[in-house]
Parts: structure tokens; sequence; C-alpha cells
């Protein structure tokens, strides 16, 4: 029973998952790879990762890989989504009454959404067997709502009738790229819905732990190394460093463009700093030259939570350290999020960078599932 899991005692897990457009091949690469590692470690080869994280979260791609896995899925299956749906999503530019309206029909994301969810509900127990946390932006009111499916949240009677695949759709409605999704949001309101990544939570790992330790998200998971694992996905990273005149040539329409990568780049920063600064991190990074990485130098005092944050770097180095120097030419292409005929070089770069990454030893005992 949902509830009972999310109510009892003992160690939690929590898995969050980045934006990203395509570049959510790349976070699947790494998710292969934990799947075979926990499945090695807990000797079940049919163990999934609902089975070993409590609570799953994403943001646009994120959601939808967050939504497949909460329902039983395997990573195999959802990467198998990803290489058929990819080019097919992100091919159809669209023109409405002489006017760009949006850059992509949703109408192939639509159909295989409803294929794979169907009419399920937030609020299905029987289909969605751990905690699930879908990140999407009310455009109408300027809020940013986390759809949870905790039995005893505030929110829970008004939203556990929202149909997955629509929590998804919404969550997914980037901005330019697809129109933006209509909810009903309980007693005969109706809100408008984009991207989750318009907001601080393009990267939900932060939110996610607040919404496992702050009472009035009910989860109320008790703070500790070894009480809460956070493992963080990311889609790529990139440092891009552009020429002074370049800048000085921006016109109006050329910052438009620039700012909300700007932004969702500062707030990924900001949530890594702030969970470096929280927890025990063997994967922690370096945040800038003057604070170093945050670790022994915990806010609290002691360490919060055990971190983990995997992303790799989409530039000529980080490609050259993957043994991937042959895609270098396709950089610029890597890092859009909507160059869907590149979901295959995607999927490669998180595999291998997953391969070098993520270390059996990054996972402590006392997250193991108990043995029956």
């Amino acid at each position: 029973m949902l509830l009972e899991r999310l109510t009892s005692s003992g160690p939690k897990r929590i898995l969050a998952l980045d934006g990203g457009g395509i570049r959510g091949a790349i976070a699947l690469g790494y998710l292969e790879r934990i799947e075979q590692e926990l499945r090695a470690r807990h000797d079940d080869p049919d163990l999934l990762l609902c089975d070993y994280f409590d609570l799953i979260g994403g943001t646009s791609t994120g959601s939808i890989i967050a939504a497949g896995l909460a329902t039983g899925r395997s990573v195999a299956e959802i990467k198998d989504l990803y290489l058929r749906l990819g080019p097919r999503v992100f091919s159809q530019r669209r023109r409405l009454l002489g006017r760009l309206e949006s850059k992509f029909d949703a109408a192939a994301l639509e159909v295989e959404l409803r294929q794979q969810f169907g009419d399920t509900r937030l609020g299905d127990e029987d289909a969605i067997t751990t905690g699930l946390c879908i990140v999407a932006k009310r455009a109408d009111t300027r809020s940013t709502w986390y759809l949870l499916n905790h039995p005893n949240g505030r929110y829970y009677p008004k939203n556990k009738h929202i149909r997955l695949r629509d929590a998804i759709r919404s969550s997914t409605a980037a901005p330019t790229f697809f129109i933006p999704q209509e909810l009903e949001v309980g007693e005969g309101e109706r809100g408008a819905f984009v991207d989750g990544g318009v907001s601080m939570e393009n990267n939900p790992a932060l939110r996610l732990f607040i919404i496992a330790t702050a009472p009035g998200y009910r989860f109320e998971w008790p703070v500790g190394s070894d009480n809460i694992l956070l493992v963080s996905i990311g889609t790529g990273e990139s440092f891009p460093k552009f020429d002074l005149g370049e800048v000085f040539d921006n016109r109006v329409w050329d910052w438009a463009i620039e700012i909300p990568g700007m932004f969702m780049e500062d707030a990924t920063w900001h949530n890594q700093m702030m969970l470096q600064f929280l927890s025990e991190s063997p994967t922690a990074k370096t945040i800038d030259r003057e604070i170093g990485t945050l670790q022994g130098e915990y806010l609290a005092g002691k360490p919060l939570l055990t971190y983990l944050r995997y992303n790799p770097e989409l530039t000529v180095q980080g490609l050259s350290r993957l043994g991937l120097s042959r895609l270098e030419a396709r950089l610029p292409q890597l890092r859009a999020m909507d160059e869907g005929e590149r979901v295959r070089d995607l999927a490669e770069i998180g595999a291998a960078g997953a391969t070098q990454d993520v270390q059996p030893d990054h996972f402590p005992a006392a997250f193991d599932l108990p043995r029956d």
C-alpha cells in the first residue's frame, strides 16, 4: 500500500530527474547503469527502480521518465520509447495563421503518452507504486506546482483525478516548443500550464529533498546521511563562453533567447551548491574557485542526507574523457534540447558517462533493500 510505504520507518531513497528535452536520453544511460548495479547488489534480475526509490520526481523530460519508472517500467522500456519518439516529436514544425504559434506539433507526444499511460490518474495506487512528483509551471498564476501522489497531501483530494498523461504534457509544455496545457485543478477551476523548467526546478533535486522533509508536504522523513539518499541525474552540462564583441552586439531578441538558459543554469548550480552544503556527497563537484566543493563544511553542522549527482559535460573535453571525440563536430546539436535526430548519440553519451561515473560504493549499504 502506497501510504504505508511512504510513512514507514527506515531509510528512504529519492530519485530526481532534470529537464532537458531530447537530452533526457543521456539520463537514461545513467539510470540503466544504476538499475544494473542495484539488480546485481540485490541478486534480483527483475528489480525495478520503483522498488528501490521511495520518491521519484522529474521536470519536463524528466517527468516522462519519472512517471514511466513510478508505474513499474524498466529503464530499457523507457529508453525504447525515447529512441522511437524523439525524432517524431521534434520533427514536425508548425505555422498557424501566418505566425509561429509553437515550434513543434505536440500530437505525436500526446499520442504516445496516451498509449503509455492511458487514463491512469495521479491517485491510482494500483498503477503508481511509489511516491511521484511531477513539476509544472502554472502560467496564469506564475506559480510552480508539484503534483504529488502522497495520499495525505494537502492538495491530493483536488489533484488525484488528474490524468498522468495530462500532468506530463503540462510539465513538458516548453514555451515556444509546445502550446500550454489546460488542466482542471479541482472545484471547476482550470489553469494553463507550461514546462516546469520555467522555474527554479528544472533540476528538481533540492525541491524533492524539501518535499521529503518539510512537514507541510506530509512525507516528514527523518534527515541524516543514513536516512535519506538523493540521486540526481542531469541531461548534460556545458560551460559557454562568448566573445565580448558578440555580447555587446546582442539585440533585444538575442537576450530573449539567451536569458531563460542563463536562469536555468544558475538555478541548477544553486541547487547543487545547497545540496553539497547539506550532504555527504562522494560525487561532489567544484562549485567555484572560492568555495570549492564544500565537502565537510556542513551547513547544519552534520550531513542531512547522502547526495549523488551525475551530469556529463557536453564539451570537447567531456567527450574526450568518454572516448567519444568523434562526436565533437556535433556538439551544437547535442547541446540543443530539440534535435531529435541526435537521440542515439545522446544515449551513447549517457551510457559512456555512466560507465565511468557510477560506482558501486556510491550507494551506501544502509540503503540496501531488506532481504526477505
